[in-house]
């Protein structure tokens, strides 16, 4: 536990954070990533490059610092990391390496006459406290999925079975294990960690569960990105037969049991993780209200798939809205950018309903402005980020 000399001295430095976490955050990815080249797999250079992992990292840091004294108040930050983590492998011998060089930072950003020994000891021993809180949630969590069903720790290896093209931009892949033997069972809206080796370096990646698991098999629908390393090796040479390593499934964004109406609302390749929650819910008898934006037809992953089972199941009501009208595809229920309005009207007339939302950043955040504009309550309705999490007000 922190004094509270500790928690007075961190608290105190979150106007610095506010102004320059970013500056410090940038330099301390800069620091770790060229001195200890056996994280970088950990790490999506992409999100570097664009920012959102350092401003993701400044924003975290931000709460972890004012909420010192109140850690109950970080809500469910903690757990998106914890869960992040697993699905990565982070092990307790990463944890130095990181409070080594955020300490550093701190120093080398705001100067000794700021980051005095005392703020420094401080800050050493705030983040030893984050680090035991995550380090032995984490391993919880590991032990728990190793002896599960067919669950199991660390990297398993897994033989690609199938890929399908599901438009023109996103491929489907199914693994199936070496080993022939049982596989954890995914919660709908679940994510699963990639091990790779591209051009000899190691690159990890989580991806959405696109299906539901219980056939045995894993399935994945990747979107290739322009200049993604992992999306594109996965578009141009992982081939039906190549094997690689999966790490168990993660994540806290999954379809709680409930009688309400149920309403997915997805934009681009955030359709994946409303697949599986679309089909867990068939069976309970729900309302189910299946909202996609795309950018036009071509890019539209799962029409078919998602038409029968509309056809097929009464309570299920479908809507497709595409930014612009190729002249070529079947036709969206609207064309445009998803007006509150147009989402309004294709809302249950009830709004005690749970929502999901996922796709590009600037979309949820439309998303989540609409909904409480149209009455769905605020605690009803979640939403997962793709990379880094960052606010979407």
């Amino acid at each position: 536990m922190l004094n509270a000399q500790d928690r007075a001295i961190v608290k105190a430095t979150v106007p610095l954070l506010e102004s320059g976490g970013e500056a410090l955050t940038t330099h301390f990815y800069k620091l770790m990533l060229s001195e200890y080249p056996e994280v970088r797999p950990l790490f999506n250079q992409a999100h570097q490059a664009s920012g959102d992992q350092p401003r993701a990292l400044a924003n975290g840091v931000l709460m972890y610092a004012r909420h010192i004294d109140q850690l109950e108040q970080l809500g469910g930050l903690v757990g998106q990391i914890i869960n992040k983590h697993v699905a990565l492998q982070i092990l307790p011998e990463h944890y130095p390496i990181v409070g080594s060089c955020l300490l550093r930072a701190i120093e080398e950003v705001l100067g000794k006459e700021i980051a005095t020994p005392e703020v420094i000891a401080a800050w050493g021993a705030a983040y030893q406290q984050l680090a035991d809180i995550l380090i032995g949630a984490e391993g919880d969590i590991y032990a728990q999925k190793a002896a599960a069903p067919g669950g199991w720790r660390g990297a398993r290896e897994f033989k690609l079975v199938e890929r399908v093209e599901e438009s023109s931009e996103i491929v489907s892949f199914y693994f199936a294990p070496v080993d022939g033997g049982a596989i954890l069972q995914a919660e709908p809206g679940q994510y699963i960690g990639l091990q790779l080796f591209i051009d000899g370096q190691e690159q990890r990646r989580n991806y959405s569960l696109s299906a539901l698991s219980t056939a045995g098999q894993y399935r994945i629908s990747v979107k290739r990105e322009a200049g993604g390393k992992v999306s594109n090796y996965l578009h141009e040479q992982l081939a039906v037969g190549a094997t690689i390593n999966l790490f168990p499934p993660s994540g806290e964004f999954t379809l709680s049991a409930s009688e309400k109406p149920l309403v997915l609302i997805s934009g681009g390749v955030g359709i994946t993780p409303t697949l599986p929650m679309l089909e867990a819910a068939l069976d309970s008898g729900r309302l189910v209200h299946f909202i996609h934006c795309a950018r036009n037809g071509a890019v539209h992953a799962f029409r078919g798939w998602v038409d029968e089972l509309a056809a097929r199941h009464p309570q299920v009501k479908r809507f497709y809205c595409y930014a612009e009208d190729d002249g070529v595809s079947q036709p969206a229920d609207a064309v445009g950018l998803l007006s509150a309005d147009q989402l309004g009207a294709w809302l249950p007339q009830e709004r005690d309903v749970d929502a999901y939302f996922l796709g590009p950043k600037a979309f949820m955040a439309t998303i989540k402005r609409h909904l409480k504009g149209l009455g769905v309550p605020e605690q009803q309705s979640r939403y997962e980020f793709f990379g880094p999490a960052s606010a979407l007000e």
